[in-house]
């Protein structure tokens, strides 16, 4: 087997999982055939608790393939994931793909309602929970995670990329924003290439993933959430395919609501100095917030 020496870490509905579509079907990059196993995020709620377990993702992984790597969305968010990965490897390489966090938060709470883990619907009234969830209060039946609804925590991109940066070396870390892929995908994919060491496979077709959606019948949510909880209550690793058959069968795509003028204005004045700080960061002037 060989070892993971990459890994897309985040953040969440940033484009990750378009990007580590395209770079599986390259030939000499193996990506994990399970996106997102979370198993180095420690400090929350794991996929794959076992080293064994982890690892068996990678058997397929061969000499001819010069990059092995696998996309978990919420290492970024961790305080400990990307310790944990260096621990492992300390020579591990790492793609962060960011957004407007004002552009982010909606997102992920429309990603959130539609695998079942996020209750209310209207955005703005969850953005207003976070300090009742804080507490323990009003949190939705099927979130595992209680922290993935901090929205305004796990979309502060500048302080977890900046955490990033004092754990890892600079030149092991490959910045993406969202914004460049979806101007000009071609030369970012070109360039992640080059900063895993593989050549250029000519690809010039780059379809979109994980685009917005909703539920036909949002109640056959409970099905895989069920089996789930009896999985994990009988020590059970890794998924059973529940959650992608329900995707597959009650999928609909539509543009995503536009998010209205003030809780476009109270987002763009909370993220503002976060966004400063990842402007030091990354050396790059971002005008998300103005």
């Amino acid at each position: 087997m060989r070892k993971p020496n990459f890994f897309i870490i985040g953040a969440p509905k940033c484009g990750t999982t378009s990007l580590a579509a395209w770079l599986s079907e390259h030939p000499s990059i193996y990506m994990s055939p399970t996106k997102e196993p979370h198993f180095f995020n420690t400090d929350h709620k794991r996929y794959l608790n076992s080293l064994t377990g982890y690892e068996r993702l990678f058997t397929g992984a061969s000499a001819k393939h010069i990059a092995v790597g696998e996309a978990s969305v919420w290492y970024l968010y961790s305080s400990v994931a990307i310790d944990n990965i260096l621990r492992y490897n300390p020579d591990a390489r790492f793609i962060v793909m960011l957004r407007n966090p004002v552009e982010m938060a909606p997102s992920l709470h429309e990603e959130l309602v539609f695998t079942g883990r996020e209750n209310v619907h209207e955005f703005a009234t969850a953005w207003d929970l976070q300090a009742a969830r804080r507490a323990g209060r009003h949190l939705p039946r099927m979130v595992w995670e209680p922290k993935y609804v901090q929205y305004g925590d796990v979309c502060s991109l500048g302080a977890q990329v900046a955490r990033l940066y004092r754990r890892a070396p600079s030149d092991r870390i490959k910045v993406i924003l969202l914004d460049d892929l979806q101007a000009d995908a071609r030369q970012v994919y070109e360039a992640t290439l080059q900063f895993l060491g593989v050549p250029d496979d000519g690809r010039n077709t780059f379809p979109g993933h994980n685009r917005s959606k909703q539920r036909r019948w949002p109640m056959l949510l409970h099905l895989p959430w069920i089996a789930t909880s009896i999985k994990r209550s009988l020590g059970i690793e890794g998924g059973l395919g529940l959650w992608q058959h329900v995707e597959v069968w009650t999928r609909v795509e539509r543009p995503r609501a536009a998010v209205g003028p003030e809780i476009r204005s109270r987002l763009q004045h909370y993220f503002q100095a976060d966004v400063r700080q990842l402007e030091r960061v990354i050396g790059r002037c971002l005008q998300w917030t103005v």
